[in-house]
């Protein structure tokens, strides 16, 4: 777990690096080449839309300027650059590169591809922030004044976007900006299945450097643990695992141990207990003193356990590593098969049917999402099943295509005999 890689300093030696220091100088000259550059394009009558591009890159410079010019009044510490970030900007990074790659082969030019990138990013992580907060709204985002609830929301780079609604909000933008700038949407989708699964794989990463989306506790060679404060060792500590017990909390504000059977819990070292919220401030206060701990049952007897003494959680499946591999797979796979395809929608399909079929596995030793609706599966095993079924569908109408409908390559220019061949290895 690296949470935190570095931090940006206000200012080094009494030289300003944030505000009106280095960094906004940088920014300002580069983005002027930038500019300057597009400006130099303007008069060339093969170009469309540059004027547009121009003003698409002055917004942009204008706002990272705004930002790093207050950058010591919003962050009077430094700007720390978590690994969860850095790891979602390699996802993007690497996504977008495999996608401009393949679309300049049918036609698409790199700014329309950037243009598409940028709504679905902006869409991506507006879905999949929205789907954590509402998932974890009172565990996490309730109790605070407004401005403390929304700044707690916007924090996504220390964590807490979920994959599906990633792939919600950006499969909404997605269809409506090929709607607006007219492209096959089926060809599109297909070109674009590949990249996503790439940046799935690469994005998980990030988590196992958060300490998110963990697995549960194994005994397996290549289990991995987590430090003091991370997700998994203060879910450890609210479960009494740490202490050799497990907790689990049940209906009517009523908290049970787990030994030898399952025992309704009164008070934790005199405390009385009606959540694991409670259960989780005494645990805390036990394990940062060095205390044991007294469990009190409802009928009166008494449960001892020694103190905790682990500078660590407990071992527990590397989760993260499960859905790197399984989605470097399926990317693979997806970008081997679409100059095979016989049909548009067959590479999206085969997305949307793989992926929930490794989710919902990855779920089952998963433990930081609790079953709902009855079901006895997690938000996001409902979720895969439902999709899978939506998959079905789409491969039972798409059958009824015939073959050969599909988006052709652009021809090479004669001019470039060099693109010819490569378009053959694509």
């Amino acid at each position: 777990m690296l949470s935190e890689l570095f931090r940006i300093p206000v200012e080094v030696g009494g030289v300003p690096v944030l505000g009106f220091g280095v960094l906004l100088a940088l920014w300002l000259v580069g983005f002027g080449a930038v500019l300057a550059w597009i400006a130099a394009r303007k008069g060339s009558a093969a170009r469309k839309g540059v004027e547009g591009e121009f003003w698409g890159y002055a917004q942009l410079a204008g706002i990272g300027a705004v930002v790093l010019a207050l950058a010591p009044r919003l962050a009077p510490q430094g700007i720390p650059i978590r690994g969860y970030g850095v790891m979602l900007l390699v996802a993007i990074s690497v996504g977008v590169a495999m996608a401009v790659h393949r679309a300049r082969r049918h036609g698409v030019s790199p700014d329309t591809m950037f243009a598409m990138v940028f709504w679905l990013f902006v869409a991506g992580i507006a879905g999949a922030r929205a789907f954590f907060v509402i998932e974890y709204w009172e565990e996490r985002f309730s109790g605070g004044s407004f401005l403390q609830t929304l700044w707690a929301v916007l924090q996504f780079t220390e964590g807490g976007l979920v994959v599906y609604g990633a792939l919600f909000g950006g499969m909404a933008a997605f269809a409506w900006f090929a709607v607006r700038h007219k492209l096959p949407l089926l060809g599109m989708a297909d070109l674009l299945a590949p990249c996503v699964a790439a940046g799935f794989a690469i994005g998980r990463l990030g988590c196992l450097l958060n300490g998110c989306c963990y697995g549960g506790v194994c005994d397996l060679p290549w289990a991995v643990t987590f430090p003091v404060d991370s997700p998994p060792f203060m879910d450890h500590l609210a479960h009494g695992a740490l202490h050799g017990m497990k907790l689990e909390e049940g209906a009517e504000g009523r908290v049970f141990v787990v030994a030898g059977g399952s025992f309704p819990v009164e008070t934790v070292n005199g405390a009385k207990v009606q959540s694991l919220s409670d259960a989780a401030a005494v645990l805390s206060e036990a394990y940062a003193y060095g205390k044991p701990v007294v469990v009190r049952l409802e009928g009166g007897d008494k449960l001892e356990f020694p103190a905790a003494t682990r500078t660590r959680s407990l071992p527990v499946h590397p989760a993260q590593l499960y859905d790197t591999v399984s989605g470097g797979l399926i990317a693979w796979l997806l970008w081997a098969w679409f100059p095979h395809r016989r049909r548009d929608g067959e590479v999206a399909l085969l997305l949307l049917t793989l992926y929930p079929v490794c989710r919902f596995l990855l779920e089952i030793i998963r433990t930081d999402e609790s079953a709902i609706f009855g079901t006895g599966m997690s938000i996001s095993q409902n979720i895969s099943v439902g999709m899978l079924l939506l998959a079905v569908v789409g491969w039972l109408v798409l059958s009824r295509t015939p073959p050969g409908r599909r988006w052709e390559e652009v021809p090479a220019p004669p001019s470039d005999p060099g693109r010819t061949a490569a378009a053959g290895a694509a």
